[in-house]
């Protein structure tokens, strides 16, 4: 396998795997906090990064039948929830390329700004 690069958020609030910590998503891309995953309550991001996508596969949800694809942790692969790749109802079309991440399997990060961040090999330094 080869090198697994990292991307590496900055701001106020950083959600990240709660197994290793790899950076998923900032808090400005949640889109709804009202979703339900396979253990309990699920944020809906507009963007995730650091993940790997399983296969695709009709799934049918609380709001039906859609295309899914599960959604891994680049690090340790973890399952973290699934990418909607396609919505069959035109009521549920605004979910298409967006993320499930179950809130349990992920963190809250402390402040990433650039201010708050005392070493120059930081990832965020200078941006």
């Amino acid at each position: 396998m080869g090198k697994i690069f990292k991307i590496y958020l900055c701001g106020d609030r950083i959600y990240s795997c709660s197994g290793c910590r790899t950076h998923l998503a900032k808090h400005e891309q949640i889109v709804s906090k009202a979703f339900q995953g396979r253990h309990g309550r699920a944020f809906l991001f507009s963007n995730v990064v650091n993940i790997t996508l399983g296969p695709k596969e009709d799934r049918i949800l609380i709001t039906g039948l859609h295309t899914v694809a599960d959604v891994y942790c680049n690090c340790c692969q973890t399952v973290l929830g699934w990418k909607y790749v396609e919505a069959f109802e035109e009521s549920q079309k605004y979910k298409e390329g967006k993320c499930i991440i179950e809130k349990a399997k992920m963190a809250l990060e402390p402040n990433m700004l650039p201010e708050n961040i005392s070493h120059s090999n930081d990832p965020c330094y200078g941006l």
